[in-house]
């Protein structure tokens, strides 16, 4: 069942700038992000995507309509640091609740550029016959569900979280983006 009423542990953000960020990846997640949503891949339009450049991670903002979607929901996330639970941010909108996951895995693994998560109940039955699943359900945006994803991702780039959804990692979106969309019986 998705979202057993876990505690969610809210990260606090702190803005460098509140100027909507301009960096040219942008594009890439807004085209993907439509892409996803008119595959009518996930039941209720939840997921997020992230994308790594420099030390930095563009991701999107919390409650974005992804019908949508524009240059000023992306979040470009600075710094992150999982002891205080501080993001050090820029943008207009505050990060979605996976930033502080997202962050952990752009940082642990250098074969990761880019990350797809895909949240939702048919999304988790679909994917849990066919990839390693999480062996322990956690909060969203938690350091111990990033040490999960972490631990399951050693054994694949494609992972389901334990009763969420699944998450589709690359060294580009592209890759990313291949993963799902083999999944789901889609070919370019």
């Amino acid at each position: 069942m998705i979202g057993n009423n876990l505690t969610i542990i809210p990260f606090q953000t702190f803005f460098v700038s509140r100027e909507i960020s301009n960096c040219p990846l942008i594009a890439d997640i807004i085209k993907l992000s439509k892409k996803i949503d008119e595959l009518g891949i996930t039941d209720n339009k939840d997921y997020s995507i992230s994308l790594a450049y420099g030390k930095r991670i563009l991701i999107n903002a919390k409650n974005v309509n992804i019908e949508s979607m524009n240059q000023q929901d992306i979040i470009e996330i600075v710094d992150y640091d999982p002891v205080k639970n501080i993001i050090l941010a820029i943008g207009k909108k505050d990060p979605c609740i996976e930033t502080p996951v997202h962050w952990l895995i752009h940082h642990a693994r250098d074969d990761v550029n880019a990350i797809i998560q895909l949240n939702g109940e048919k999304v988790a039955k679909k994917l849990s016959k066919n990839i390693p699943i999480t062996e322990k359900e956690c909060p969203s945006g938690t350091l111990e569900l990033a040490k999960e994803v972490l631990k399951t991702l050693r054994a694949s780039k494609k992972i389901v979280i334990k009763n969420r959804g699944g998450l589709f990692v690359g060294i580009s979106l592209k890759e990313a983006e291949d993963l799902v969309l083999k999944i789901y019986g889609e070919s370019k």
